[in-house]
């Protein structure tokens, strides 16, 4: 234990998470958008399975969203405070998304049946649920630009930089990744109906052909909008390896909905996302916010310790419990 490393125990753990929250909250939320898009002869019975797909575990998801923002706001605080001051609209935008999301979603399925009614919640839950990715990627563009200091200070002063080009096309990409997640997800969620199954195969397909052509457009700009990622996606020694991999679960899991393996596809749609998510952290490592607070600029060691080993003590309840979950209403 000696020669481990607590910040970046904590750094990794971090990274953990939201791949955790990407794989489970964010692709509820990609079935929001699918709500918004819901169209055919069979855009109502589309709406009632995504609502039937997300009811049961909605809440819990997110879960691991509030893990990620404590151990931010503990384990470095610096970076969660600048982040916080310099990202404040945005990210008030987003918790405001998330609330709106959950609250309409339940009045909805409570609210009285008449039309009108169930036609506004269902406004505001679809509309939530697509803007709140698109804020939550602008929120990581702008971490991953370089152009907030450490005091929360926009570089250069009085600008926005959650406003530029590669923040608001990481927060596009952020919601066609979570479309496809959740596209993906409900083809097995609607095994027993197959013309709904071969209506979210085809939403899963034109939304992998958005990914890939949002992530191409997201790795170019990074040259002059995210130094730091470009260098790490481009240089380091585990760049190609890492987009190789990518690139072969991303080919691997569009030929599997092709083909209607759909559990196939939805095993290789999540390790392309995990490897996604995990290469966007390796790249900007070992930046927390980009290029003036690095995992070294942590809490002091002892409050990292005691943060890992309450994260080791909790993490047994939590995934029995999660998992638990998951079986009784996804078996």
């Amino acid at each position: 234990m000696s020669g481990l490393d607590p910040n970046l125990a904590v750094a990794g753990v971090l990274t953990a998470v939201l791949c955790a929250w990407v794989l489970t909250g964010g692709a509820d939320l990609g079935g929001g958008l699918w709500d918004l898009l819901a169209a055919g002869p069979r855009k109502v019975a589309q709406r009632r399975a995504i609502a039937l797909a997300i009811a049961p575990i909605w809440e819990a998801n997110h879960v691991w969203l509030i893990v990620a923002i404590v151990i931010t706001f503990v384990a470095f605080p610096r970076a969660f405070a600048a982040i916080s001051i310099a990202l404040h609209w945005p990210l008030t935008l987003m918790l405001l998304g998330v609330v709106l999301r959950g609250a309409s979603f339940v009045f909805r399925a409570y609210a009285a049946r008449a039309e009108p009614v169930q036609a506004r919640w269902s406004a505001v839950f679809a509309s939530a649920s697509a803007a709140t990715p698109i804020l939550l990627g602008v929120v990581l563009g702008a971490i991953a630009s370089g152009r907030i200091d450490a005091d929360g200070d926009a570089i250069p002063p009085g600008t926005l930089p959650w406003l530029a080009p590669f923040p608001v096309v990481v927060g596009l990409l952020t919601l066609a990744i979570f479309a496809f997640l959740a596209a993906v997800y409900l083809t097995l969620d609607t095994r027993e109906e197959p013309a709904l199954q071969e209506d979210f195969r085809r939403r899963g397909l034109g939304a992998a052909a958005a990914v890939f052509c949002l992530a191409w457009a997201a790795f170019f700009l990074a040259r002059t909008g995210a130094p730091a990622i470009w260098h790490g996606l481009w240089h380091s020694a585990w760049a190609v390896p890492l987009q190789l991999a990518v690139a072969a679960c991303g080919l691997s899991c569009i030929g599997a909905l092709w083909t209607r393996r759909y559990r196939l596809a939805r095993d290789l749609g999540a390790a392309q996302v995990v490897l996604v998510v995990g290469g966007w952290a390796a790249s900007q490592y070992p930046h927390v916010l980009p290029p003036h607070l690095t995992v070294a600029d942590a809490a002091p060691a002892v409050v990292v310790w005691w943060l890992l080993g309450v994260l080791a003590v909790g993490a047994v309840p939590l995934a029995v419990a999660y998992a638990t979950l998951m079986r009784v209403f996804k078996g």
